[in-house]
């Protein structure tokens, strides 16, 4: 073993060695380049005048809707809100999606939360044993499509876009439909084997919010532990917001003032996403309604995290270059998205079945981009009907 050993070990060191030059070429082109087009020193002074910027301006205006949002989701929780909504979507589950009817709590659960809920939920033994194999499988499609729900659709609210956050909201749906079934037909061939549950399915009674004291001082640590869990929440999307998106909007953004030039300003930059988008700017306006190549900076980022994505949509309203039909295509695509990349990843991981990560990530792909489709269509026609 001890050869055996050395070699895998050298094989490592190795491969190693050619990452950190790969690296080092790649970052070396990457910034060489900017700085050749704004100037070292106004790249520099770009970046962290952005970062700087989308902290003050963004993340604490997301961290305040994140600890509103986390008490209200929780005080819905503990008063029984979410068991009624339980109660009422169950009904839907089977037809729309072909899941019993206690997946609806995984759906209400990432709308009032994030992604991560989907991943203690399947986990829980006393709640995936209403699944079969399949159906459990794709649930993690399912659940994602209603990341930060809540969130995303109050800070579009706070925009001025009551209107198409619920468009939005509509789309979303429309993809987690599309995304759930497709999973669960690419997983046709998988056996259930021994893992079918009981009969009782959709058994719905046997999930249950145990609550216990005084009125009061449910609602006093409900509203408490809710808005500790926002804090959690909106720190957590603080590196997300300040590294994805800066960069991002390093390379979406122009010069602030041609006639003068780069300034080191916040979001200047050279636009090379919207170059790369121009090529296929008839395809964006198509399928989205999208008139600007800019705004396809907004889906590219909700792959990684929406938090992040959300901090750019006030910089392309003040542009003034989104409108009602783009805030529904990003709540959409935002919901549905919602940086599944790592979640879909950790919930197959923990069911053991990490090597189905692929499709689950493509179907929710196809469903991402069928509900920005779908909230383009909708807006289309509610503004055809005057609505």
């Amino acid at each position: 073993m001890g050869p055996i050993r050395k070699l895998r070990e050298r094989g490592f060191l190795e491969r190693r060695r050619y990452e950190a030059v790969v690296f080092l070429l790649l970052s070396g082109l990457f910034f060489g380049y900017l700085g050749h087009e704004m100037g070292m020193a106004n790249l520099l002074n770009t970046l962290m005048r952005t970062a700087h910027d989308l902290l003050m301006n963004t993340v604490l205006f997301i961290l305040g809707i994140t600890v509103l949002t986390g008490a209200l989701g929780k005080l819905m929780i503990e008063f029984g809100v979410v068991r009624l909504l339980e109660l009422l979507l169950a009904p839907l589950m089977r037809p729309l999606f072909r899941l019993p009817g206690v997946a609806s709590l995984a759906g209400l659960m990432t709308f009032f939360s994030d992604n991560p809920a989907i991943i203690s939920l399947s986990n829980d033994k006393h709640f995936n044993r209403f699944f079969k194999k399949r159906e459990l499988l794709s649930l993690t499609n399912f659940g994602t499509a209603f990341g930060m729900g809540l969130i995303v659709l109050a800070f579009m609210s706070s925009l001025g876009f009551f209107r198409g956050a619920m468009i939005g909201l509509a789309g979303a749906l429309a993809g987690a439909v599309v995304s759930t079934r497709l999973m669960q037909y690419l997983l046709r061939g998988l056996p259930e084997g021994n893992d079918e549950v009981s009969e009782k399915e959709g058994d719905i009674e046997k999930v249950r919010f145990v609550s216990k004291g005084p009125v009061f001082q449910r609602f006093l640590n409900a509203v408490l532990d809710g808005g500790k869990s926002g804090v959690d929440l909106g720190l957590s999307i603080i590196p997300g917001v300040l590294v994805i998106s800066t960069f991002i909007m390093v390379v979406t953004f122009s010069v602030n003032d041609p006639a003068i030039g780069y300034q080191g300003l916040a979001y200047e930059g050279v636009p090379l996403l919207p170059r790369i988008a121009g090529y296929f700017s008839g395809v964006f306006e198509f399928l989205f309604g999208f008139e600007h190549p800019e705004l396809i900076a907004f889906p590219v980022t909700s792959l990684g995290a929406v938090g992040a994505a959300l901090s750019m949509v006030k910089a392309f309203v003040i542009q003034g270059i989104a409108g009602t039909n783009e805030i529904a295509v990003f709540t959409a695509m935002g919901m549905c998205w919602s940086g599944y990349l790592s979640t879909h990843t950790a919930m197959l991981d923990t069911l053991g079945y990490r090597s189905l990560t692929s499709k689950a990530l493509f179907a929710h792909t196809v469903g991402g981009v069928v509900a920005g489709i779908m909230a383009h269509l909708i807006y289309l026609l509610v503004s055809y009907w005057g609505l």
